[in-house]
């Protein structure tokens, strides 16, 4: 255990309960693992996330909060491990990513604009209604083993404050869209064409823009990657379109309907 850590936090269970605790707790991580920026989710299911804490600059918080919390969530591996089986750690992007995660659409028409060289994540079990990302973010170079090690070393009193600190946190969320909002978005993929796709063409959907390869996908649903790429074709068809790329944009043009 880092010894400056045992400093921090103490600081940061005298924060326990007050609006400076996120930003102390940020500042104690930090100074035994250098890093630029943190932002804190809160995840209720699939339901709009709630944003506990950031650290950014305003142009930076468009991207990583703003516009975050407008659809790409649901394809964000972190997302994803909270909802899924992913147990509680600390964890690279890249542990918890689809295989084909960084060819994917997701990556590539937004999480690259992040410039990001790499981001971990404390991955908190509240209860079992409640799971909290603590994201850390890197954009000149990644975390070294040691510098992982150390974060794996300090994640259980990580985890304890944060489930402290956020124990009675308003699920309402401040700010948090409406139910049908909520609802629209938790069913985009399934959505996507007004019902001109089957139950399965929405599963390759929501598997394709999260990043999984055909071969994934086939071992997901108990089908060949052969049959993947021709419900794929059939989706394009009936969509209209001719690219991942257009079917991640009716993706988002879907949640901003209604």
């Amino acid at each position: 255990m880092p010894t400056d850590w045992n400093r921090q936090a103490a600081r940061c269970l005298d924060a326990l309960g007050a609006p400076t605790f996120a930003r102390t707790l940020a500042e104690g991580v930090r100074s035994v693992v250098p890093y630029e920026f943190t932002v804190i989710f809160g995840y209720i299911g699939k339901e709009r996330p709630l944003a506990l804490f950031d650290d950014f600059t305003p142009a930076r918080r468009k991207l990583h909060v703003d516009d975050y919390l407008e659809g790409p969530y649901l394809i964000d591996p972190f997302f994803l491990a909270s909802i899924g089986d992913t147990p509680p750690g600390i964890w690279r992007l890249k542990e918890i990513a689809p295989d084909r995660f960084y060819q994917g659409e997701y990556y590539r028409n937004y999480y690259a604009q992040t410039g990001l060289a790499e981001e971990v994540g404390f991955l908190i079990d509240l209860d079992t209604d409640l799971q909290i990302v603590v994201s850390l973010m890197r954009t000149e170079k990644k975390f070294s083993k040691t510098e992982m090690r150390v974060l794996s070393e300090i994640q259980p009193i990580v985890e304890a404050l944060c489930r402290r600190h956020w124990s009675s946190v308003d699920r309402s969320g401040p700010g948090k869209s409406s139910d049908i909002l909520n609802q629209r978005v938790a069913d985009a993929f399934n959505t996507i064409g007004n019902g001109a796709l089957t139950d399965r063409e929405g599963q390759i959907v929501e598997l394709t823009l999260r990043g999984h390869s055909s071969e994934a996908i086939g071992r997901l649903l108990s089908i060949s990657p052969g049959t993947v790429r021709i419900h794929r074709r059939n989706v394009y068809s009936k969509l209209r379109i001719n690219s991942q790329g257009e079917l991640f944009s009716l993706f988002l043009d879907t949640i901003g309907a209604g």
